[in-house]
């Protein structure tokens, strides 16, 4: 029999065939025929269903190799190839099974008792003590199907033992017989035995061939799954529950094992981003301060269907920094009586979360707000913020209050000082009061003060333009007379709040 390491499926067909041999020398019985053709009937029935079954592993393979590509994709190619060098061989050996069974009517096929004669193959196969060229065909395709096998699977290891099996089963060697004699290949295996018996031989080959497909696709399918899922495409990622901490605040997360393949491509994104290359890039404009969330969802098909993924993280936004904080640790001031605009914040913290509170303070926009002080020399600003893990933060800042400072008298709206002019324009004219170097704006009211001309007694004055009296003592005055407007009284536009003492302002009469 043939040489070298058997399967035990094989070896099983060797020892049927001994006994065939064995039988031959007796005689053999037609009981014996209708054995070989009923084991041909097996082999025909588990070829049609390995045919089959090796279909349905194919287009599992293509799929696969569609959606994922990568080992997937070269599993298929392997597998394809093997596929077509198994076909061309099945189907030469089905033609080779037509030589052998040539002549024998239709309503004979399952006779096997009559198929006991060996002219067709003998006559088709064999000439004096060598091949026909029919013969020599049937070798040439042996060894083309084995080489093509060899071209498919290569050097890898995966696939040695199914190559190893495929050179074994189909070695066309010469045989050694039980005598010690070397016998051709194929006289050992055809010559002069019964056509059933011929039959079921290559059917069997037939079936070796089937196995060595189905092994590869299975193999392939295997190695290419294993491919995937090797840890060499895994890293371990750090994933935290944000993107920015306070110090000393509990740093929560995951290491999680996630797989970089440029081969697993979702079919489409809902997200702040787009697909480049089988990946999400993400592109957006941080929002306002404070923590902030990222959402959306891949898509995926895999064996037809549609499998949506979604993810969900987190950010903090901070303020970029555009100025620098300084402050006049002695300067912390408020004026009573003015409205004093401030800006508070709490770095990190989104406004929303930062409240502020004190005495005569009240909110105006986004982090601005306004400050009224009342009675007293101090005012305490305290500020508290919630961090997003819940917890609070607070601060607080004093600030002395002021008076506003004692203001200036002034003449024709600004003038201070000597103002100089005719009386006639003096009797006319509105007492004013202005804050100089004052950085708040603020409306002065004049509710009286006191006029002094040269020679005449001192008159008071109500409101803030001359009266009766004081023009009748203007008109008196001569040229470069001064005349004097002190004890002017003060006060702030729509406040009782009368202001410190306010200067003087004179007024040189000119003529």
């Amino acid at each position: 029999m043939a040489g070298g390491k058997l399967t035990p499926r094989q070896k099983m067909i060797n020892l049927m065939y001994l006994v065939f041999i064995a039988m031959l020398a007796m005689n053999m019985s037609k009981e014996v025929l209708s054995a070989f053709g009923l084991m041909n009937e097996k082999f025909e029935t588990a070829n049609k269903s390995a045919t089959e079954t090796n279909q349905g592993m194919m287009q599992a393979l293509d799929a696969k190799a569609g959606e994922a590509g990568g080992e997937f994709k070269v599993a298929a190619e392997t597998a394809h190839k093997v596929e077509a060098a198994t076909k061309k061989f099945y189907d030469f050996l089905g033609g080779l099974k037509a030589d052998a069974s040539k002549g024998t009517k239709p309503e004979e096929a399952t006779n096997y008792e009559t198929q006991d004669k060996a002219d067709n193959l003998d006559n088709s196969l064999f000439v004096g003590e060598g091949y026909t060229p029919r013969g020599n065909a049937v070798i040439a395709a042996i060894e083309a199907y084995k080489t093509e096998m060899k071209a498919a699977l290569g050097n890898e290891k995966k696939y040695s033992a199914i190559l190893n099996q495929v050179n074994t089963a189909f070695t066309t060697a010469d045989v050694t017989n039980k005598e010690g004699i070397k016998v051709k290949f194929l006289d050992y295996h055809f010559k002069g035995f019964p056509q059933i018996a011929s039959v079921a031989k290559i059917s069997a080959w037939q079936n070796d061939a089937k196995k060595a497909e189905s092994d590869v696709i299975s193999a392939a399918l295997g190695k290419a799954a294993v491919q995937a899922a090797s840890y060499s495409n895994y890293q371990a990622i750090v994933v935290l529950e944000k993107n920015a901490y306070f110090q000393g605040e509990n740093v929560k997360g995951k290491v999680v094992l996630g797989r970089y393949d440029e081969n697993t491509k979702p079919t489409s994104f809902k997200g702040p981003g787009k697909l480049e290359n089988g990946q999400a890039v993400i592109s957006l404009t941080a929002g306002g301060v404070g923590e902030q969330s990222i959402n959306g969802e891949f898509t995926f098909t895999e064996d037809g269907k549609v499998i949506p993924l979604k993810f969900a993280g987190n950010y903090v936004v901070v303020p970029r920094p555009n100025s620098a904080t300084i402050s006049a640790d002695k300067m912390n001031v408020v004026y009573r009586g003015v409205a004093n605009p401030m800006t508070i914040s709490f770095a990190g913290v989104p406004d929303n979360a930062v409240n502020a509170s004190a005495a005569g303070l009240a909110k105006t926009g986004n982090g601005k707000y306004m400050m009224n002080p009342g009675a007293g020399r101090e005012v305490v600003i305290n500020v508290t913020a919630k961090m997003s893990d819940g917890k609070t933060a607070n601060d607080k800042k004093v600030f002395r209050i002021k008076n506003i400072p004692g203001p200036t008298g002034a003449l024709r709206g600004r003038e201070t000082g000597t103002v100089k002019g005719p009386k006639s324009n003096l009797e006319v004219q509105t007492v004013n009061a202005i804050l100089e170097d004052f950085d708040f704006d603020v409306n002065l009211a004049v509710v009286g003060f006191n006029i002094k001309v040269p020679g005449q007694p001192t008159i008071v004055v109500s409101g803030n333009k001359l009266d009766a009296r004081a023009k009748s003592a203007v008109q008196k005055a001569g040229r470069g007379d001064l005349v004097v407007i002190s004890e002017i009284k003060t006060k702030l536009v729509g406040s009782s709040i009368m202001l410190p003492k306010t200067a003087p302002v004179a007024y040189e009469i000119t003529q």
